[in-house]
């Protein structure tokens, strides 16, 4: 049994920990109320631009009647034999599960999809690290055409590679960079070099209301609609100890009421008169699809970084309070200790007078 010095000094160790993980946790929740506040202002614009996407669909043939074929390449489908996956996870860790279950959510969808060739683009550091351990990165070799022209050509070794990470995006989510990668993927579809996009993140309405999702980004079946191909709850318990960590440190656990901000944007556009537009609707719905994809890129890592901030606010209530018990149970055997030992020296000074 350790005496009780031994147990003052893990006593004290355990202590320092606590106020570590406490303080940890007060500023996971600060940060989840400042995400959860960008998550929602991003809402109405992107319901704003999906009203004026859904009038310009009524004002403009999605169709060819010459060709037969649809106007704008991001509404063709086709056989997927090449996929995209990007997986949205954290840069940081102490946030429990979230990162593995992310990972865990790409796993199964990547060894559900054996017979395709899949190229991963990791947002997030954690996401990356372990991609890149397990798969190889894409090699690109320049090479010069006919004209003079230099231009990288993929050499493709296996199917599944990584062909981008964006290490630290989420930690300063810049619309302009979500704007970048979200051509860059139009880019690759546009020029068939991959025939689908999905992602993979957490989706968050509040701090109970989340769950990971996969998302098929492209192609575009129906504006507004989310492609959700798969989604995973979480348990009861972890809904209940969300909430408790969210009631002690003071966060709502209903999401803001955005209802009426959102059916006043979604009204935009939706009436049945004619609209001059400065450029044809043809133009405009050829230039706004490109922010739709980016509002949704931008969309599903707010969400992501709201539920990161929500699990590293519950693992460190939970590791508080396991510091907590851990005191207790450490007091009461120092106490056990130390009543041991005088009891013992009790009856070392009563045996010596007795035996004068």
């Amino acid at each position: 049994m350790a005496n009780v010095l031994d147990l003052r000094r893990r006593i004290r160790s355990v202590k320092n920990t606590r106020q570590i993980t406490k303080a940890m946790k007060m500023v996971s929740a600060a940060k989840l109320r400042r995400a959860q506040e960008r998550a929602m202002a991003a809402r109405p614009y992107a319901r704003m631009i999906t009203s004026v996407l859904e009038s310009l669909t009524r004002r403009i043939e999605i169709i060819d009647p010459v060709t037969g074929n649809l106007r704008h390449p991001l509404f063709a489908t086709r056989p997927e034999k090449r996929v995209l996956l990007i997986i949205i996870s954290g840069d940081k860790g102490f946030a429990g599960a979230f990162n593995a279950n992310i990972l865990k959510t790409a796993y199964q969808f990547i060894g559900g999809n054996g017979d395709k060739e899949i190229d991963i683009e990791a947002v997030g550091r954690k996401g990356r690290d372990l991609m890149r351990r397990r798969y190889p990165a894409a090699i690109y070799n320049e090479q010069t055409d006919e004209n003079g022209n230099k231009r990288q050509v993929r050499d493709r070794k296996v199917a599944i590679e990584v062909t981008g990470d964006h290490p630290g995006m989420l930690l300063k989510l810049e619309t302009k960079r979500v704007f970048d990668l979200a051509q860059s993927i139009i880019s690759r579809y546009v020029h068939e070099e991959i025939d689908a996009v999905y992602l993979v993140y957490n989706e968050f309405k509040s701090v109970i209301a989340q769950r990971l999702v996969v998302e098929r980004l492209l192609p575009i079946m129906k504006i507004g609609i989310p492609q959700i191909t798969g989604a995973v709850e979480p348990t009861a318990e972890e809904r209940e100890r969300a909430a408790e960590a969210a009631a002690s440190a003071g966060i709502m656990l209903e999401p803001i009421d955005t209802a009426a901000a959102e059916e006043e944007a979604k009204k935009f556009g939706t009436s049945q008169v004619d609209y001059i537009y400065e450029q044809s609707p043809e133009e405009l719905f050829n230039g706004l699809l490109p922010q739709y994809i980016s509002s949704m890129l931008y969309h599903a890592m707010t969400e992501s970084v709201a539920a990161e901030h929500a699990a590293r606010m519950t693992a460190m209530d939970s590791a508080s309070n396991n510091a907590s018990d851990m005191i207790d149970s450490y007091t009461l055997q120092m106490n056990r200790a130390r009543q041991a030992a005088i009891t013992k020296e009790i009856i070392e000074i009563v045996s010596g007078a007795a035996a004068v």
